[in-house]
């Protein structure tokens, strides 16, 4: 972790970097990014420059992460759902991901993290398609923090997907033979799209919402939910400290006393 005062040269007077516990800093944050279209309303904007304005709070977040030692992030980029939302936002959403994705893949590299993605990409198009394998083919072995960026993501999809994998192994066993596997949260766990990846610790949704939108439902089991009153666009390195310092006053206990 970098010095506090290198991270947050500046804090605002009701936050005090010092009280940041380097030890308990979680090694897993997931992100819903919620607010870009409330946002752009409350200007009299469209939703897309909303959504354009977020990209500051991405990078904002991303640096502050990899500069305090988070070792995962993951963003809630695009979801299943979200193909309901006009022709028009969706479309700007995909062309908006392809240019930023090529444009701060150096940047990204250059700091050592190594990005990747989560969900179909299948209906995506090409454009935004060849950006990310782009990014994850330039990042792929670095060793710093990974960015997982969850695109066309939903997870009750990504549930049934390991679900069929799993039966799919199991057709296999029994064509050969062999003794069908029992299936078990770990064998289910290695199917999953954040296969090999802890589950996270804490999970920030900002503009006051407080709920999972199918995100990581299986892995935000035992996450601490920390809902940030601001909107998305407004996010900074300083709020990301007000929520990881919410995060270390809770007494994480599994389920145990």
């Amino acid at each position: 972790m970098k010095e506090l005062s290198y991270i947050f040269p500046a804090s605002p007077s009701d936050v005090d970097p010092a009280q940041l516990d380097a030890a308990r800093i979680p090694q897993h944050v997931a992100v819903i990014m919620d607010g870009n279209g409330r946002w752009a309303k409350a200007r009299a904007l469209n939703r897309l420059r909303g959504h354009k304005a977020g990209i500051e709070a991405v990078r904002e977040t991303i640096r502050c992460a990899n500069d305090l030692g988070v070792r995962y992030l993951t963003i809630y980029s695009f979801s299943t759902e979200n193909w309901k939302r006009p022709e028009d936002e969706v479309v700007g959403l995909m062309n908006l991901f392809a240019k930023t994705m090529l444009a701060e893949v150096d940047g990204l590299h250059a700091e050592g993290v190594r990005v990747m993605t989560i969900g179909d990409l299948s209906p995506l198009p090409a454009e935004t398609r060849e950006a990310f394998q782009t990014a994850w083919e330039k990042t792929r072995h670095n060793q710093g923090m990974t960015l997982v960026v969850a695109v066309n993501y939903g997870g009750r999809a990504e549930i049934v997907h390991a679900a069929n994998e799993y039966m799919r192994e199991v057709a296999a066993v029994v064509a050969s033979g062999g003794e069908v596997p029992r299936l078990t949260e770990e064998l289910l766990e290695s199917h999953l799209a954040t296969a090999g990846i802890p589950d996270p610790e804490l999970l920030i949704r900002t503009s006051g919402e407080r709920r999972l939108s199918n995100f990581l439902l299986w892995q935000a089991a035992y996450a601490e939910f920390v809902s940030s009153e601001v909107l998305w666009p407004d996010f900074d390195r300083y709020e990301f400290l007000r929520c990881l310092l919410e995060y270390q006053r809770r007494d994480r206990r599994f389920g145990a006393l």
